[in-house]
């Protein structure tokens, strides 16, 4: 056999047993773990993966399953799934502050502030349900549904699906617990006496929304409502918004309700002062409707932002 025949079985035959080995990163010379074919070892020192904006992101050709980043706009980790073609947000950093005080998160963190606007109004919302782990991948993605509040009060943990309930009604704007409140036909509302001057404006009583986020009015909503093609839960999904059928919660039991069939969202306006004086935006498979109603249900937020 001629020797440089040689050579080049013993490089392919070394180059294997490399690509096939673990590889070990220290300072130390230490094996790598059995467990890991690349074991980074370091006391002083971090590894850093590719940092990049959604865009950049997006801009990924084909990319592979369990691909990690860590996205400069939302400021979350993300990992993508070859499933599904979307990217999973996780370890998301600093919203807390964005947040009122006191702010209590139902799944934990609190939610992700992606900006969206809608071309044909010019408007910009948040990219998700207040409470959604994620922007909805269908109409009915039960991830993206979110927590649903009581007209007026702040994220004080009511708004999570399973909280307890309490027939005692609120004399104050703030109950000082996280309990749904119950209500009957006689009152409709969990304040009693009600105040109407609650959730108008960034700067607003009891806002959940984040800095420079308020609840939509009415007006705003219809706006928005009108743009939808069809005018079904079908257009809502289609639109920029992506709004879910999330469903809403009873205001004399606490049961859900109408999940994966309706989606109600609150908006700031108040009709005139009674038990069913405050606007929503409703809309299921067969149309889009604003109506008045109760202000002990609990219904989705969508942020707006001012």
């Amino acid at each position: 056999m001629k020797p440089i025949r040689v050579i080049f079985i013993i490089i392919a035959l070394l180059t294997t047993y490399l690509l096939e080995a673990q590889v070990s990163i220290s300072s130390d010379g230490s094996e790598p773990d059995s467990s890991a074919m690349l074991d980074v070892k370091s006391t002083s020192k971090g590894v850093l993966i590719p940092r990049m904006t959604t865009a950049q992101r997006d801009a990924i050709t084909n990319p592979a399953e369990s691909l990690i980043i860590f996205n400069t706009t939302t400021q979350c980790y993300e990992g993508y799934s070859t499933y599904d073609e979307l990217w999973y947000s996780f370890g998301c950093i600093g919203y807390e502050q964005y947040y009122p005080t006191g702010t209590v998160y139902c799944n934990g963190t609190p939610t992700v502030i992606v900006d969206v606007t809608n071309p044909a109004t010019g408007k910009t919302w948040m990219d998700r349900n207040l409470g959604a782990s994620r922007a909805a991948t269908s109409s009915t993605d039960a991830d993206s549904y979110g927590d649903l509040y009581q007209w007026g009060r702040l994220a004080d943990g009511h708004q999570c699906r399973t909280s307890n309930t309490t027939t005692t009604l609120s004399s104050t704007d703030n109950p000082g617990h996280s309990s749904f409140i119950l209500t009957n036909i006689d009152s409709l509302d969990w304040r009693d006496p009600q105040n109407g001057n609650l959730w108008q404006g960034v700067n607003g009583i009891n806002n959940p929304c984040p800095n420079g986020y308020r609840l939509p009015t009415m007006a705003e909503w219809e706006l928005e409502s009108n743009s939808w093609l069809p005018q079904t839960l079908a257009g809502a999904y289609a639109s920029p918004l992506k709004l879910p059928v999330a469903g809403n919660r009873r205001y004399y039991d606490g049961t859900l309700r109408a999940e994966g069939q309706y989606g109600d969202y609150w908006s700031s306006t108040v009709q005139d002062e009674n038990r069913r004086g405050v606007k929503i935006i409703s809309f299921d498979s067969n149309g889009v409707l604003p109506y008045n109603t109760v202000r002990a249900r609990g219904h989705s937020v969508r942020c707006i932002k001012d």
